[in-house]
């Protein structure tokens, strides 16, 4: 399992655009990134992301094909997980509202009625939330 936490701003643009491809060469990598960095330095930050467990190579034909080892919605659960505890100290509630607070956070009925569903829903389970990969908060009150 990829450590979640320590990726560099290269390193998260080019998981971005593995996800987006569903993999890719490395050409196709650095052709996708802005303000590209040579195509060395795209090798060794694939090799880099390889080896901490984040992306997976392939050989399709002469070339090499890099893709996640895991799915966007997994990927983003656990960067989640990591900027709740990095940045909220663990609390959900000031997360949402700090989210919710924000100018251009404008909620629609409809979205507004998704949230409290998955928000009931939470309280009585597991705290596993099947829209858009939420989890919920385990402590009490939180």
């Amino acid at each position: 399992m990829p450590k979640p936490d320590g990726l560099s701003r290269r390193e998260r643009q080019i998981m971005d655009i593995l996800h987006r491809l569903g993999g890719a060469a490395p050409a196709q990598v650095r052709d996708a990134l802005p303000n590209p960095p040579s195509y060395t330095a795209v090798n060794t930050l694939l090799r880099l992301l390889m080896e901490s467990g984040h992306v997976r190579r392939t050989q399709e034909g002469q070339r090499f094909v890099y893709s996640p080892t895991q799915p966007r919605q997994a990927a983003g659960k656990s960067a989640m997980r990591q900027v709740l505890q990095t940045f909220f100290g663990g609390d959900l509630e000031t997360a949402v509202a700090t989210l919710l607070s924000e100018a251009e956070t404008e909620l629609t009925d409809e979205e507004a009625a998704r949230l409290s569903a998955l928000i009931e829903g939470a309280k009585g389970s597991d705290h596993e939330v099947s829209a858009g990969g939420s989890h919920a908060h385990d402590t009490e009150g939180g």
